[in-house]
C-alpha cells in the first residue's frame, strides 16, 4: 500500500498516530493527506495547522487554508494564522485563505482585522480570483466596514461582479441597493439576473 493511501486511511480508522506522523513526510501530497486525515478525526492542533500553513510547498498551505473551517470552530478559527496567508508569494494560497476567512464569527475579536484585511485584497490584489474570494468572504461576514470593498467589486472584472452582486445581499445599506439596480444594466447576463433576483426579493415580489 502506497503511502499516501495508508495515511487517507488512518483517517477512517481513528489511526491519528499514523495519519500525525505523516505530517512531516517527504512528498507533499502525503502531508495534505494527513492534514486531511486529523481533520477528520478531529485531532488536528493549531500548532501543526500554524506548521502546515508555513510548509515550505504551496500545496500544502493551500490544503491547510482549505481545512481551516472544517478544523475549527468559527470561534476558534486560526485568524493571524489566515491572515497571514493573506500575503502568501502563491496566490491560490491567498485566494482559499480569503475564502476560509469569510467562516469567521462577526462576534470574533478578531473580525474587524480581518476584515481590513480582506478589504485589501478585494481592491488591491492583482489576482481577480484572489479579488473574487475576497469579495465572497466580505459578503459572508456581512460587516458594514466591508461594503465599500464590496461596492468597488461591482465594477470589476465579471467573475469578481458575480461574487460582489451576491455579497450585496448582506448589507442593509442605501447604497447596496442603489448599486443592485445599477446592476440590472450589467452587460453580464449572471450578474444582471442576479441583482434583478436580489431587488425582487427585497421588494417582496415573486421571482
Amino acid at each position: 500500500m502506497d503511502r499516501r493511501r495508508e495515511v487517507v486511511l488512518a483517517g477512517h480508522s481513528g489511526d491519528d498516530a499514523t495519519a500525525r506522523s505523516a505530517l512531516a513526510d517527504p512528498d507533499p501530497q502525503v502531508r495534505c493527506a494527513a492534514l486531511g486525515a486529523l481533520v477528520r478525526l478531529g485531532r488536528l492542533t493549531p500548532a501543526e495547522f500554524g506548521a502546515a500553513l508555513a510548509d515550505d510547498d504551496p500545496v500544502v498551505r493551500r490544503r491547510a487554508a482549505a481545512l481551516a473551517p472544517r478544523a475549527f470552530e468559527p470561534a476558534q478559527m486560526p485568524v493571524t494564522e489566515l491572515l497571514e496567508a493573506l500575503e502568501d508569494p502563491e496566490w491560490g494560497v491567498v485566494e482559499t485563505a480569503a475564502s476560509s476567512l469569510g467562516e469567521i464569527d462577526e462576534r470574533s475579536p478578531h473580525c474587524a482585522e480581518a476584515v481590513t484585511a480582506l478589504t485589501g485584497v478585494a481592491t488591491l490584489h492583482q489576482d481577480p480570483m484572489c479579488r473574487e474570494s475576497a469579495v465572497a468572504a466580505l459578503g459572508s461576514i456581512g460587516s458594514e466596514s466591508g461594503l465599500d470593498a464590496v461596492l468597488q467589486g461591482c465594477g470589476d472584472r465579471a467573475n469578481v461582479r458575480r461574487r460582489a452582486v451576491l455579497a450585496l445581499a448582506a448589507f442593509d445599506d442605501p447604497r447596496a441597493s442603489e448599486m443592485l439596480r445599477s446592476l440590472t444594466e450589467d452587460r453580464d447576463l449572471q450578474v444582471s439576473q442576479a441583482a434583478e433576483d436580489l431587488l425582487a426579493i427585497e421588494t417582496g415580489e415573486q421571482i
